[in-house]
């Protein structure tokens, strides 16, 4: 069999032969392809000689250079700019595709691992086609290599109210589609201890049994899995709340010091939201997942949205948001207006406690939802406007958060409202950051006074990012900025740190 790495002109650039011997079972089979050049475009071909038959399962074509070197593992390139963000944590598999689209297609994570060839593909409600070589396992370690938490979220018994597929039932009404069924409590013993296996998986010594699969996948150390997120935008309701309070005590009692993040429905306000906040409250569910997906304005004028919540009790994960506008683009205006609210979100540090803009990843010509954070092809990667500002937040998070009022030149309530502030103390090294947006049209002037953190400076060094609204191509770049009275460029997001 010669295997082989043809270009679109139809030229070879590179090839390998691999002999296959006759079996009644089946055989795995790898070869080395050395490549003399690189053409966009290229595809896979595999050439048997004539009159040869032979069944094949499955195929695989990975690049000898992934990230950390890791057999199986991430293309490089897209792997190190999701490293740069320096991410404190991870959320896998991502929404809808952990409830699935009917019973059936809930994401079973024990068909995620173990031989490539063994696991279980799947379709998904994007409609698209999971080969799961990106598995549980690989997720873990992808993690580890990140220095990030891993986080991931399963259904809570019930899949996408979404479902264009019932129950797995044969007495499952046909009312149930696009309606919310869930798995027969009969079964959701057996579902529940599928739950407790992956936490196992994780944290479990090799001499327990999902402990030591995974000491045979190569990893005797436990991943130290401290989060799991149950639910994702579901309904809250008589189908879903019994199947959610079964797996939250059952993990509760066997695990305990693992953080269960609960769910609220798919936006800020209506009746899952009430009912969702209302059930964390009554089980003492730790943290809930918030989603939101909204026009720029709304992150202007709602910087108090988390203001009054009550503190000292269940947390927030905002787990989905982007700023979105007509024909949805990435661009200053996008960005800015997701930073301008992350300044907020950092002032309420004590209730939010994790962010993450979603979605994470799209191949260009292959997307369902629009904008996504990074986009990429077979050759390139492309960052959006909206990266950048997850990159100078993610970068720059800090430890606790310090109060220090930005005074402006302007009292008018829209002025204000789209200037924001946010200053952090980074205790691993003892830097305060101080990040400054301007979502006005015009440059702002004011003052800041950081005497009292032991700082008395004239200038320093900072990073910025600004533009035209319509700017899709806006990168950072390096400034000086004067102290204590500065000046912020329209459209613009200013970032410094410095030293007491």
């Amino acid at each position: 069999l010669r295997v082989s790495i043809v270009a679109p002109d139809g030229s070879i650039i590179g090839n390998a032969k691999i002999k296959i011997k006759p079996s009644d079972g089946w055989t795995g089979y790898t070869a080395t392809i050395k490549t003399g050049r690189s053409a966009s475009g290229s595809h896979l071909e595999l050439d048997f000689p004539a009159g040869a038959q032979a069944d094949i399962d499955m195929v695989s074509l990975f690049p000898a250079n992934t990230f950390k070197g890791r057999v199986n593992g991430l293309r490089n390139d897209l792997a190190e700019t999701l490293a740069v963000l320096r991410p404190k944590f991870v959320r896998f598999p991502g929404g809808c595709v952990a409830h699935g689209n009917g019973i059936d297609n809930i994401y079973d994570w024990k068909g995620s691992i173990g031989p490539l060839e063994a696991r279980k593909p799947l379709r998904n409600l994007w409609n698209y086609h999971q080969t799961r070589g990106l598995g549980y396992h690989e997720y873990f370690l992808f993690c580890e290599d990140l220095g990030a938490e891993p986080l991931p979220v399963l259904s809570a018994g019930v899949p996408c109210q979404n479902s264009g597929l019932p129950g797995h039932h044969s007495h499952e009404p046909l009312t149930t589609f696009g309606q919310q069924c869930g798995i027969p409590m009969e079964e959701m013993d057996s579902y529940v201890r599928d739950i407790l296996d992956l936490i196992e998986y994780a944290n479990g010594d090799v001499t327990t049994t999902w402990g030591a699969k995974r000491a045979e996948a190569g990893h005797p150390e436990p991943f130290n899995l401290k989060y799991i997120g149950i639910g994702n935008e579901d309904l809250i309701s008589d189908v879903f709340i019994p199947r959610f309070k079964m797996i939250f005590d059952a993990i509760k009692a066997e695990y305990p010091d693992i953080t269960v993040i609960g769910t609220v429905g798919p936006f800020y306000e209506g009746s899952d939201y009430d009912a969702g906040w209302k059930l964390a409250e009554e089980l003492g569910i730790p943290m809930v997942d918030e989603h939101y997906y909204v026009h720029p304005s709304w992150m202007i004028h709602n910087q108090d949205y988390y203001d009054n919540y009550r503190r000292n009790s269940t947390g927030v994960y905002l787990g989905e948001y982007a700023a979105h506008l007509p024909g949805r683009p990435s661009n200053i205006e996008t960005a800015l207006a997701e930073a301008l609210y992350l300044t907020s979100v950092e002032r309420n540090g004590d209730v939010v406690a994790m962010t993450s803009y979603a979605p994470l990843l799209a191949k260009e010509g292959h997307t369902q939802w629009r904008p996504d954070l990074i986009y990429f092809n077979n050759d390139s990667v492309f960052p959006t406007v909206d990266y950048h500002v997850q990159k100078m937040f993610g970068s720059n998070s800090g430890t606790s958060y310090i109060p220090s009022p930005l005074n402006v030149n302007s009292t008018d309530s829209d002025v204000t409202a789209r200037i924001g502030i946010s200053t952090v103390f980074d205790r691993e090294n003892g830097d305060y950051i101080v990040k400054l947006v301007n979502l006005l049209p015009v440059s702002a002037t004011g003052t800041i006074d950081l005497t009292p953190l032991g700082i008395d400076i004239r200038e320093v060094k900072a990073t910025r990012l600004s533009g035209k609204p319509a700017d899709s191509k806006a990168t950072p770049e390096d400034v000086t900025l004067p102290l204590p009275t500065l000046t912020l460029p329209p459209y613009s997001f200013t970032l410094f740190r410095v030293k007491p």
